[in-house]
């Protein structure tokens, strides 16, 4: 067993970096780096896995003005936008969201999400229940699960990766494993977990050292016995390819993506909005170069929608971003060829008031809320629900918000009513039997 020397420290799953940086002769016990990788030829590569790119909204967007406008509605509720035509007939987007309509035959619109509580918080997007509940269970991030359930793709990208910044307001930040134990933790793109996948501690020239030590070493056994050894240049060439330039830190360069495509989804910016989220459109072009690594679930926090004050000048400085990138990262699902393969959900923890405030906004409201959904091999092209008059709650078809997590479950292959097993191997049920997928949209 051969061991690249660097610092000891440890993952959260309790490995260490340097046993991450053994790689194994032929003679060597264990499944070392190599032999994993020899597996994954014979197995053949998760190529078409299914994966599901979260989009959060920090804050609350505000449905009324996106996409369930009310124009006969007292000036008061309606606000200041005005609808336009998407290309589905009879369905009407705002004015500021012209992409996002010209993309809805490729999107499901969700106009009567409940069951949602007025607390600013992604926990019930991520774990499925409100934020007490959840942190006293420990209830796992909906990434977590997945990671526990379905493992990696192959052995060198982690199934959940987590491009959240750190916000200021402490319970919009993504949430960990839970009751699955940290080894279950998403990979946060940034600080520590970054610098180990460029594995910034290991000199350059300790891994061309260590090929012409093994590459000699193989040259003595292929004398021996040459049928063994037959292809393994090509395998360790792939495990140091692995250790040297990893696919993930690659997928989060979008600067090796396509001009076009960058200038399709914009840039945006990593500055924080409020004490939430920035409208980084780059983040969204690195989720889907992610799944296309092989990664299982990520999770983009989004944009900051508090809109308390001055709701329409700040929906006028960000929807247009926000319209840009959701369009443009739907829209390039499809034309991969990901369509029926990648989910892509975006959604928030509540709606905005009908009723405009004195400073110009919109306040909280719990009763009602929106989602978009596109890919999963869903049934696209629709709107699911409808509000009342002030779209103060739901009319038509309520649809629970676990049921849209049941829905993801569901295009993952995963029963959501199945169990998982805690970190003391007692099984816990994903999702209550109340929660059921969307049948609009997997009928």
């Amino acid at each position: 067993m051969l061991t690249f020397s660097g610092p000891g420290s440890r993952f959260c799953d309790g490995v260490s970096r340097r046993s991450f940086l053994q790689v194994g002769s032929l003679a060597a016990g264990g499944l070392t780096l190599p032999q994993l990788l020899r597996a994954e030829q014979q197995q053949g590569t998760a190529s078409g896995h299914k994966a599901v790119i979260m989009v959060y909204l920090s804050g609350g967007i505000s449905h009324q003005d996106t996409v369930d406008l009310k124009p006969a509605a007292p000036a008061e509720v309606r606000g200041e936008f005005h609808p336009i035509e998407s290309s589905v007939p009879g369905v009407f987007f705002g004015e500021l969201l012209p992409k996002l309509a010209a993309v809805a035959d490729r999107t499901a619109v969700i106009r009567s999400v409940v069951g949602q509580r007025d607390e600013h918080s992604s926990f019930h997007c991520l774990t499925g229940q409100p934020m007490g509940v959840a942190q006293r269970d420990g209830i796992p991030n909906f990434g977590s699960i997945v990671s526990r359930l379905e493992g990696p793709t192959n052995p060198v990208t982690p199934p959940f990766i987590d491009l959240f910044p750190t916000m200021q307001h402490r319970p919009y930040n993504s949430q960990g494993a839970g009751y699955l134990g940290p080894r279950f933790n998403q990979m946060k793109a940034d600080g520590e977990d970054l610098a180990s996948m460029k594995l910034r501690f290991v000199d350059p020239s300790q891994f061309s050292n260590r090929r012409a030590l093994l590459r000699q070493f193989d040259q003595l056994r292929r004398t021996a016995d040459e049928g063994t050894v037959r292809g393994m240049d090509e395998v360790y060439d792939r495990a140091f390819d692995v250790l040297t330039s990893s696919r993930l830190v690659d997928a989060l360069d979008v600067s090796k993506e396509d001009e076009a495509i960058r200038n399709r989804y914009g840039k945006g910016s990593p500055k924080h909005l409020g004490d939430g989220a920035p409208l980084w459109n780059e983040q969204l072009l690195m989720a889907r170069r992610l799944v296309e690594a092989g990664v299982r679930i990520v999770t983009v926090g989004y944009g900051f929608w508090d809109t308390h004050g001055n709701n329409f000048s700040h929906l006028r400085t960000h929807l247009p971003g926000f319209d840009q990138g959701i369009a443009a990262l739907i829209e390039d699902i499809y034309e991969r060829g990901l369509g029926d393969d990648v989910t892509v959900v975006v959604w928030d923890e509540f709606g905005r008031t009908p009723k405009i405030n004195k400073n110009a906004g919109r306040d909280h409201w719990a009763p009602v809320n929106c989602a978009w959904l596109a890919g999963g091999g869903m049934n696209v092209g629709q709107v699911i629900g409808s509000t009342d008059k002030t779209a103060a709650y739901a009319a038509d078809r309520p649809v629970h918000f676990l049921d849209i997590l049941a829905t993801l479950y569901h295009n993952l292959g995963i029963n959501p009513h199945d169990y998982v097993r805690d970190v003391n191997e007692r099984p816990v049920q994903i999702l209550p039997e109340t929660a059921r997928p969307i049948r609009e949209l997997v009928g």
